[in-house]
């Protein structure tokens, strides 16, 4: 038993070439018999996608007013002790959380939507 080392002979390059024009040349226009998807999902998903973004909207509500609470509670045990606190800080970045939560949707509606109309 012999084993044979050498390459498979490989196509000619004019070959190669001509059958590739030959499939561009058959190929049709551009345009022709494409189809031309449409705007904007589908209804059953665009559905889904609202109940998804709200309960997600109404969860960063929930979760700010909830912050707010309990940096106020926070703020007030800590003044009754007489401590100092740092909580300004804190109740800067929940109130920043709310005021992005609140405007997600119009900052994205216009920069990609219908610019702000």
């Amino acid at each position: 038993m012999s084993l044979s080392l050498t390459a498979p002979a490989l196509p000619d390059f004019p070959e190669i070439s001509m059958s590739l024009l030959a499939m561009f040349l058959a190929a049709p226009a551009p345009g022709a018999g494409v189809p031309t998807p449409e705007k904007g999902a589908p209804a059953p998903l665009s559905d889904m996608v609202n109940t998804v973004l709200g309960l997600v909207a109404w969860a960063g509500t929930a979760a700010g007013v909830a912050g707010v609470l309990i940096t106020g509670t926070m703020m007030t045990v800590s003044m009754k002790r007489g401590e100092s606190s740092e909580h300004m800080s804190r109740l800067g970045m929940v109130l920043g959380g709310c005021i992005l939560v609140a405007t997600a949707g119009p900052v994205v509606g216009f920069v990609f939507g219908d610019g702000g109309q």
